[in-house]
């Protein structure tokens, strides 16, 4: 039996913070021989910082790696154990991303990465150059600082394997494993027993599931005819190195396919080795399979790189205490853990290097800002909990954050209280704020112990219009109140754009809470008012996730409060509330989050145009929503939307990188910022199609008379008070006998959940509109999209049942009085202006209306992509006046 010891590190390097990655490096070399480990592996490009960029291209930056380098090699702790380091190397005057592998003072090989991250986050290609000789070395000449140290002039350079004298060992790098024909195979064939991966691969939701099968079908076939064998070791960088990406550490050890060691995904530590103990001979026996070994006999060989020592002890058959590591079940987080933890590591990593003393974030009330807040606080119990366990680094960031003197015996042990010191809060409300949202505000703050200040900030606003209006002579006003679009827009953008507390800034790091991805994909944010913070935690996280990450933190982290954040309407109240509308987030930008969701993925993950995504809702939505009326418009809508609006995203705050189909701007999601907005060529395709394209929404006629019975209501809207909000459901009359059987439509209205009862769906049947009231009878109530049907309260559900029982008989009524041709002409011409977007005014009649389509849902699917979409308002928030 040979027994060794390997071990895989996470080390929290900074880019171009050389001096701090010296120390770190040796500080897991000396972790793993105490461990009794005679192979060390580290993350990718460890000695410079993986997240350099086009500092890679400076002379500067590889004249430091060799400088550290040989510190490295001349430090007593690199002794008697061979290291894996990364660092570019300059070979013929070409740039390559290397692993050095040393022993004892020596360069034993330097293996240059193969093949390139290119893609989404990475722009290897940009600083590097792939090698190209594979299965071929070449000879090195090394700096003259380097020859002092070692005694050698020039070492191999190129794609060889290091011989011990019990085992061999290949090595990988970090893209190299996601690729196709993985270099692990044809070592494997060729002899190499260890495989080490050094990674820099970043944290994305529900990535880590991808990264551990890779780990293990490295070492394990699935056909059992071609049994590969091996011991990967798998190193990855944990922590923020000065950019948008979060690296999720996880450094991990397998055996033939199986886990036998696990890191931590989410730590604030800076240093982290994962070891374990091997039997090499496991290897060699699980690659007995005849058919491998025929393989393996006709395999090209690798040069090999002879080093003379022994990974495995000459006494450990001798040593009864070693063990063999057992296999172990891998460890996932749920996505809700993953946000509460990944952006709370990034921001203490932001935090201490950019030594600032603390965040600041204007609460609003709504969910996003609540989600950042409650990330802040998780950020503020992670370093309480390390504080707790002693560590020593956490608890000198954190006295020196909250101003603590040097002399200080203070421990942020407590998240309460550390938030208290360095988390401030803000409610910065108008005349448009409601009672509701500032409560909550407040709440929120005193929950998680925050710092809190509420204030209005109507003289601000009040002093920007009046100047406004002593300028042009112009006295803008909101649509409520006659104003035209354009004043409605522009009155909203001067609150919005008011908001950015500068001063407060000057001394705290602004975490701004708004632009998640949905919103930043609609453009539904105001320039320069979400765009001026620092820092963005949920930017690329969509409204889906960050309402399960609530939900999660509320039984979590025992905050009932957040319960309140669930319920509420997202509104951002820069309109007045009036006796017959409130605004709402879901009305203004015509779509859902769940369908913008949807479209976000379409958009970036599956490269999807206007057209393409148009066909592959077809086949997602085409069962239950109209092709023509439905489908086409939505898509169209969205991305008219989504170009007009792009400029924006040029100037958003830098985020935390969370998903595939985060619009980043910066370097994630590359592309133009005009555009022609209204896509000629593509929409004319879409609407070619959809006029062939047969209806299969599976609605009924008698569906659709069940719906009518239940309720027949021209439209439904929340009327909010300031002292909480109120149902308001206006009165109508309609014919069911003037349903057309292939018109089916639906739109949704905007729903009040803080209330305890909630109009559901809105259906529209030709050219009226009715509302379907969710209740108990399931035949009744829609729960097929990715909206949540709310139960109507049994105070507000009586009156509701009593009053369409009402309309419908003056329905039967009025279908015997159809000789009144000109009242129901007019009646018609009425609803027919409700169905395209108009809200009536009972005081002053019927005003103007445009002709903005509605968006429109069938009710009835059971597609759970069929989206449910609230009714597009005349007034879209917060656009850009072209």
């Amino acid at each position: 039996m040979g027994h060794l010891i390997t071990v895989a590190t996470s080390l929290n390097q900074w880019a171009l913070d050389f001096q701090g990655n010296y120390e770190r490096i040796i500080a897991s070399i000396r972790i793993a021989r105490e461990r009794g480990a005679t192979l060390r592996v580290g993350p990718e490009l460890e000695i410079p910082g993986y997240g350099c960029l086009d500092h890679f291209i400076e002379g500067d930056t590889i004249l430091h790696s060799w400088e550290i380098l040989g510190n490295i090699l001349e430090n007593e702790a690199a002794r008697n154990i061979v290291c894996d380091v990364g660092m570019p190397v300059n070979h013929k005057n070409v740039t390559y991303n290397c692993r050095v592998i040393i022993h004892n003072g020596k360069i034993l090989l330097i293996r240059p990465k193969m093949w390139l991250a290119n893609d989404g986050n990475y722009r290897e290609l940009r600083y590097f150059t792939p090698w190209m000789k594979h299965r071929q070395t070449e000879d090195h000449y090394l700096p003259r600082i380097i020859q002092s140290t070692t005694g050698q002039t020039k070492v191999p350079f190129g794609d060889a394997v290091v011989s011990t004298a019990d085992t061999c060992i290949g090595v990988e790098l970090c893209e190299e494993l996601f690729t196709p024909a993985s270099p692990h195979i044809l070592m494997g064939l060729d002899g190499v027993e260890i495989f080490t991966n050094s990674s820099g691969s970043h944290h994305e939701l529900r990535k880590l599931y991808t990264r551990v099968e890779l780990i293990k079908e490295a070492t394990l076939k699935r056909n059992l005819a071609i049994q590969l064998g091996g011991v990967y070791l798998y190193a990855n960088q944990q922590g923020c190195d000065g950019d948008r990406l979060y690296y999720d550490g996880c450094a991990m050890i397998a055996l033939n396919g199986q886990i036998i060691a696990q890191g931590s995904q989410f730590s604030l530590d800076d240093v982290e080795v994962v070891s374990a103990t091997i039997d090499i001979e496991d290897v060699r026996s699980h690659r007995s399979i005849k058919s491998r070994a025929m393989q393996a006999a006709g395999a090209e060989r690798y040069k090999r790189i002879e080093v003379p020592m022994a990974l495995s002890g000459d006494t450990a058959d001798l040593m009864p205490d070693l063990k063999v590591t057992k296999p172990i079940e891998v460890r996932y987080h749920v996505p809700e853990e993953e946000i509460a933890l990944g952006p709370a590591c990034w921001l203490w990593d932001y935090l201490r290097r950019s030594r600032t003393q603390g965040f600041f974030i204007p609460l609003s009330g709504g969910i996003d800002s609540c989600a950042t807040a409650t990330i802040v606080y998780s950020m503020c119990r992670l370093v309480s909990e390390a504080a707790l366990r002693g560590d020593k680094q956490v608890i000198a960031d954190g006295r020196r954050i909250a101003g603590e003197p040097n002399e200080s015996i203070w421990l942020p042990t407590d998240p309460r209280d550390l938030a208290g010191r360095i988390f401030h809060t803000c409610y910065m409300g108008t005349e448009n704020s409601s009672v509701e949202t500032r409560r909550r505000a407040k709440m929120l703050s005193e929950a998680i112990g925050a710092y809190h200040i509420d204030l209005n900030m109507d003289t601000v606003v009040v002093a920007v219009r009046n100047l406004f209006s002593f300028v042009t002579g112009v006295k803008p006003q909101f649509k409520t109140q006659g104003g035209t679009e354009a004043e409605n827009l522009a009155l909203q953008n001067i609150q919005a754009s008011m908001s950015c507390p500068d001063l407060s800034t000057s001394y705290l790091a602004d975490c701004r809470a708004k632009s998640d991805d949905p919103e930043s994909l609609r453009g539904y944010l105001t320039k320069y008012d979400c765009s001026s913070a620092d820092i963005n935690p949920i930017g690329a996280i969509s409204k889906t996730d960050l309402k399960k990450f609530i939900a999660w933190s509320r039984d979590a982290f025992d905050l009932p409060i957040l319960d309140d954040f669930l319920t509420a309407v997202p509104t951002a109240e820069l309109e007045p509330i009036t006796e017959t509308y409130v605004q709402s987030d879901e009305a203004d930008m015509g779509m859902t989050y769940d369908e913008l969701s949807v479209f976000g993925r379409l958009r970036k993950v599956e490269k999807c145009g206007p057209y393409s995504m148009y066909t592959k809702l077809l086949h997602e939505w085409g069962t239950t929503l109209s092709p023509t009326h439905v489908i086409a418009e939505k898509v169209k809508k969205f991305f008219f939307e989504y170009a007009r609006n792009r400029h924006k995203m040029t100037t958003l705050t830098p985020s935390y990188h969370a998903e595939s189909y985060s619009p980043d701007d910066n370097r994630f999601d590359l592309r133009p910022f005009l555009y022609p907005s209204r896509f000629p060529y593509q929409f004319a395709k879409i609407d070619k199609l959809a006029a062939v394209v047969p209806d299969r929404s599976n609605v009924s006629a008698s569906e659709k008379t069940k719906l009518f019975a239940l309720a027949n209501v021209t439209l439904a809207f929340a009327r909010v008070k300031r002292g909480g909000p109120l149902i308001s459901i206006p009165t109508g009359t309609i014919d069911p006998s003037t349903w057309a059987s292939d018109d089916t439509s639906a739109t949704v209205i905007p729903e009040v959940t803080s209330f305890p009862a909630s109009i559901y769906v809105a259906t529209t049947i030709g050219p009226v509109a009715s509302v379907a009231v969710a209740t108990e009878n399931p035949e009744l109530s829609s729960n097929s999209g990715p909206g949540e049907t709310h139960k109507l309260g049994l105070a507000v559900a009586l009156p509701v049942v009593l009053l369409c029982a009402a309309f419908f008989i003056g329905v039967l009524f009025l279908r015997r009085a159809r000789a009144r041709r000109a009242a129901r002409h007019t009646q018609n011409n009425w609803i027919a202006r409700v169905a395209q977007g108009w809200v009536p005014d009972s005081k002053e009649g019927p005003p103007a209306y445009t002709d903005e389509p509605s968006s429109v849902v069938d009710f009835n699917a059971a597609n759970p992509m069929s989206p449910i979409s609230p009714l597009p308002k005349t007034h879209q928030r917060k656009q850009s006046i072209v």
